[in-house]
């Protein structure tokens, strides 16, 4: 499939399936929200979950994202960049965060309350980048 075409698609949408690789060759997935720009999809991660320790070691990943029927989907491959995790309310990691949170959702009602939760949660942003792709699309 086209790369370019499948990154169109998926960058009209939010949610997908992202898949990495455990320490013994087998598949892990998770359910994720993402925010597209060209080749790049970054998410909110926390530092213990699964997907991040098997991105620490061994960044290859898929994306699956769904379209409106179980007949128009793609699959996206490519490497996720892991980003430093939130310490402070006002480290890096945090503004990335809040800045991925608002082209995501746009203005938080409590900015104060939300970086503190990043620190707390041991949130960091995900970028995974596209390099092929596979899937189901009309026309």
């Amino acid at each position: 499939m086209d790369l370019d075409r499948a990154l169109a698609f998926a960058g009209g949408r939010r949610n997908g399936l992202l898949t990495t690789l455990r320490a013994d060759g087998r598949p892990q997935q998770s359910v994720v929200f993402f925010v597209a720009d060209g080749r790049r999809f970054d998410l909110s991660t926390t530092d213990g979950r699964a997907k991040t320790r098997n991105l620490r070691r061994d960044p290859r990943a898929a994306l699956f994202v769904p379209g409106d029927d179980v007949f128009t989907w793609v699959s996206l491959d490519g490497t996720v960049e892991l980003g430093p995790v939130a310490t402070a309310t006002d480290d890096g990691a945090t503004d990335r965060l809040v800045e991925y949170y608002r082209r995501a959702n746009g203005d938080h009602e409590d900015w104060a309350a939300y970086r503190r939760a990043m620190v707390e949660e041991g949130r960091l942003l995900a970028t995974f980048t596209a390099t092929s792709a596979t899937g189901i699309l009309p026309g």
